[in-house]
């Protein structure tokens, strides 16, 4: 550690900022579940640590609605995500937690009991109300000493000072600042590891970058049957009435070719109820758009027996609740990973008109099957959920925005084993499918509506590594990201579960607290010291 002693030492002389001085070792912008586990994690350490929430809540989309937890090997999730889930366990194992309906019951029911329900080998359970994940991690992070700080955005235009290239302070729209030792991005969008001048990408790169098979452009199968598409066009038809919204009138490069513009497409994962005692009806939304729901009033015309699974899905969660996924308005987000927060307030604004517009459409628009509009209409929006917010999420999900270019870039080869390149210094286990939404409606050369991007792919459980969390150490030596984190978008599509953003906030936070009490940068630790560090935390390392 001589080296990193000695550059910390220098660094230290030329802007003194020291132990004493900072109120904070550990600041932590973006109150996502990586962001706890990370502010979690480095005050059990031993340090100071804020937790910087943008808003007045935390856990981000595993508090807001993604309550059906992306997981495919639950065995390979250790640390503070196992705490988090197999407190859940004890929540639901009281009976008092069942308002309207039985714990049996609902396992039964819902089918979930091997894989996102409950698993009572491990005292686990992956399904669960938004409300109690959050009441959960708050509790979490005040036994934890963590302290919060609600309602902070960082300002985009002059929030972070940097001295010698390291992050000394950041500086909140409300004027408030933090200053700290090392800093952790936890946001999904991460704004400050741009404002660091931490390199990054947005959209795809093309296949030959990092010598993949699934990236750049893609096109997806014809929307439609039988190799017909749905029409188009306003006036089916007529061409001259111009194409549906969010329909590109041509594919703008070749399979396989970089697309920076675009990216996967966002939705609203909304909590629904079926308990009349509980349920607050569905209005038509004051901006409804019905053509914003013509293609799908056409592909339901095509094929009228469609089921209303086919359409979204509604996960049974405990108390007569779903987590509702598929509500997706693809191509109106392609601003949104760089936008400011008035761009990104009226992408959220459109998504959720959209994703309340369509469920009102499922249920009340005549050219929709009868079967479906009577499954459709006992479902409303829970009384008990996000009461500050007319009962609606208040987290967009945002599948994916920025991704870091760090000391390492995770990819294709990593997450499928190709060419057995597992990656080294592993922090943690990635376990999920290759799994990426659309990112646009286009019309192919035989002017055929096709969807463009959607990837779904096999992968095995691999590790992730070290690096991947670290930016160049010439951009920023004092800062962690663990959900933006360094990987192609095909290994970033495996990678983006919350449980594996919570693994990874965890790891950096110990990285942090590491580095600060060997006094060096995040990129210089011994990783055999940190490995150790992990597997005491409870981090499982290896497949």
């Amino acid at each position: 550690m001589t080296n990193c002693l000695s550059f910390f030492a220098v660094t230290l002389l030329a802007a003194p900022v020291c132990r004493a001085q900072a109120p904070y070792e550990v600041c932590v912008y973006g109150e996502t579940a990586s962001g706890v586990s990370a502010a979690i994690q480095a005050a059990r350490m031993g340090k100071r640590v804020v937790l910087v929430s943008t808003n007045a809540h935390v856990g981000g989309m595993t508090t807001s609605g993604l309550t059906a937890t992306d997981i495919n090997r639950n065995t390979l999730i250790g640390g503070i995500a196992r705490e988090f889930y197999g407190q859940l366990y004890a929540w639901y194992e009281n009976p008092d937690a069942w308002r309207c309906q039985e714990r049996e019951a609902f396992f039964v029911a819902s089918q979930k009991r091997t894989f996102t329900g409950k698993n009572d080998a491990l005292k686990i359970q992956w399904v669960y109300e938004s409300h109690v994940g959050e009441k959960i991690q708050r509790a979490m992070l005040r036994d934890a000493g963590v302290e919060l700080a609600l309602n902070e955005r960082l300002d985009l235009e002059r929030g972070v000072e940097k001295g010698d290239g390291r992050i000394r302070r950041i500086k909140m729209e409300s004027g408030r600042g933090f200053a700290a030792q090392v800093f952790i991005d936890a946001t999904y969008e991460g704004d400050l590891m741009a404002l660091a001048g931490v390199s990054y990408t947005v959209g795809r790169e093309a296949n030959s970058q990092y010598g993949e098979s699934l990236n750049g452009v893609r096109l997806n199968p014809v929307i439609g049957r039988e190799g017909k598409s749905v029409d188009p066009y306003v006036v089916e038809g007529d061409p001259a009435s111009g194409l549906l919204p969010y329909i590109e009138p041509r594919v703008w490069a070749k399979d396989g070719e970089a697309d920076p513009r675009r990216v996967q497409a966002y939705c609203y994962r909304l909590t629904l109820t079926d308990d009349p005692a509980n349920r607050v009806a569905i209005e038509r939304p004051a901006a409804y758009d019905p053509a914003l729901y013509e293609v799908l009033a056409r592909m339901l015309q095509i094929s009228p027996e469609t089921q209303l699974q086919e359409i979204i899905t509604l996960t049974p969660m405990p108390n007569r609740k779903t987590d509702t996924n598929k509500l997706n308005l693809i191509g109106a987000n392609y601003e949104y990973p760089e936008g400011d927060y008035a761009t990104r307030q009226r992408i959220g604004q459109r998504h959720r008109d959209f994703a309340l517009g369509m469920l009102w459409f499922l249920a009340h628009d005549q050219r929709v099957p009868p079967h479906i509009r009577a499954e459709m209409k006992p479902w409303g929006l829970p009384r008990d959920e996000f009461p500050d917010n007319g009962h609606f999420p208040y987290q967009l999900y945002v599948r994916e925005a920025r991704r870091m270019v760090g000391e390492y870039v995770m990819s294709e080869k990593n997450c499928r084993r190709v060419d057995s390149e597992p990656a080294s210094e592993s922090i943690g286990v990635g376990t999920y499918m290759l799994d990426s939404h659309q990112f646009s409606r286009v019309l192919d050369h035989d002017a055929k509506l096709r969807y463009e991007g959607g990837l779904a792919g096999k992968s095995v459980s691999y590790p992730i590594s070290y690096r991947s969390i670290t930016p160049k150490r010439d951009e920023c030596p004092n800062l962690l990201v663990p959900v933006c984190v360094s990987a192609s978008h095909v290994a970033y599509s495996s990678i983006r579960m919350e449980p594996v953003y919570m693994v990874l906030g965890q790891s950096a936070g110990a990285i942090a607290s590491l580095a600060i009490d060997h006094r060096c940068d995040v990129q210089q630790l011994d990783y055999s010291e940190l490995k150790q560090t992990l597997l005491d935390a409870g981090q499982i390392l290896q497949p």
